[in-house]
């Protein structure tokens, strides 16, 4: 995801109003066999990808924020609009590995 993030920053920054293909990252997940990784390797794989795309967002100024682009359904956005959204989406995904689980083990069993 940061990777896709990073991508789609860099085409905005040099492109005006680039359009990006559509990204299924749940068949990304599934083709991909994110479940055979190693937990370790992928850490670091987060960490250097969060590091590099906070570098490129670290190089934005001004004008720049308002830079648009546009996802293959036709929904416009900004630099901007899309580093709030790239703030949301790994929070989604921690919710989704911890919290989510768990609460889901304290619903009781139909009975």
């Amino acid at each position: 995801m940061l990777g896709i993030f990073d991508g789609r920053l860099a085409l905005m920054l040099a492109e005006d109003g680039p359009t990006f293909e559509n990204w299924d990252q749940d068949e990304t997940a599934r083709t991909d066999r994110y479940d055979l990784d190693d937990p370790t390797a992928v850490a670091r794989e987060i960490m250097t990808a969060a590091a590099a795309l906070a570098g490129r967002y670290d190089s934005v100024t001004g004008p720049q924020w308002s830079r648009p682009g546009t996802r293959s359904d036709g929904r416009r956005f900004t630099v901007e609009t899309l580093a709030i959204y790239g703030l949301h989406d790994p929070i989604h995904h921690l919710w989704d590995v911890t919290e989510w689980p768990a609460q889901r083990s304290r619903v009781a069993a139909p009975s």
